[in-house]
């Protein structure tokens, strides 16, 4: 039974907490809430690190369809230049992607060596792969590109490593031997902003599913 107020002593008047219908009720963070928290897959330095750089115009690239090395220079838009281009991507900004002379790979300047992506268009599709062969840290950019055939029919395109002869799966990355397994990135061809300007070539690390 509630005590009367002339019943309460004035010293004890200070300590009455007299509940409110209009008074905020404290609510429980969500489960979503905690969870994004704690951890978030869409984070500024996750998606910095999985960011689109633009490798260039795709008509600057010239079509490989020999057996001869990615890197050979081949004609392309009325002059010879290699076929291919090496881009140093750093792991905590992929948008500060910068290209690096073929010759000059290895230089220390030019960023770690297993950051590097090589692109090039083999046979009207274009194709971003890691540059070191993931068996002995070779430049695949020496490698050539060739067709994956069972009894006349193509299933499918790869890569040759002359260093050891291993070869590579350019659409999956599989060795043709071992465990070893060579990282394929992904590939947008983008029109330009404008109506009159050419296709880009955009080029990413894949994303991991699941």
């Amino acid at each position: 039974m509630a005590c009367p107020a002339s019943q309460v002593p004035s010293h004890a008047m200070a300590c009455l907490v007299i509940p409110s219908s209009t008074a905020p009720v404290a609510r429980r963070p969500s489960f979503t809430t905690f969870m994004s928290f704690v951890y978030s897959p869409f984070s500024q330095s996750s998606r910095a690190r999985n960011a689109w750089f633009c490798a260039g115009l795709a008509s600057a690239y010239p079509n490989v369809h020999d057996s001869s090395r990615v890197s050979e220079q081949r004609l392309c838009r009325g002059k010879y230049s290699p076929a291919c281009r090496i881009f140093h991507v750093p792991r905590d900004d992929s948008a500060k992607a910068s290209q690096v002379s073929i010759d000059d790979w290895r230089d220390p300047e030019a960023g770690d060596p297993k950051d590097q992506v090589m692109i090039f268009q083999y046979k009207g599709k274009f194709f971003a792969i890691n540059h070191e062969c993931p068996h002995s840290s070779y430049p695949l950019s020496n490698g050539s590109a060739f067709d994956i055939e069972d009894f006349g029919v193509v299933l499918s395109s790869g890569i040759s490593c002359p260093q050891h002869d291993w070869s590579f799966d350019l659409h999956t990355g599989k060795s043709d031997r071992g465990s070893y397994k060579l990282q394929v990135w992904e590939v947008e061809l983008r029109p330009g902003k404008f109506q009159d300007e050419e296709t880009e070539i955009w080029v990413r690390r894949r994303q991991k599913i699941g």
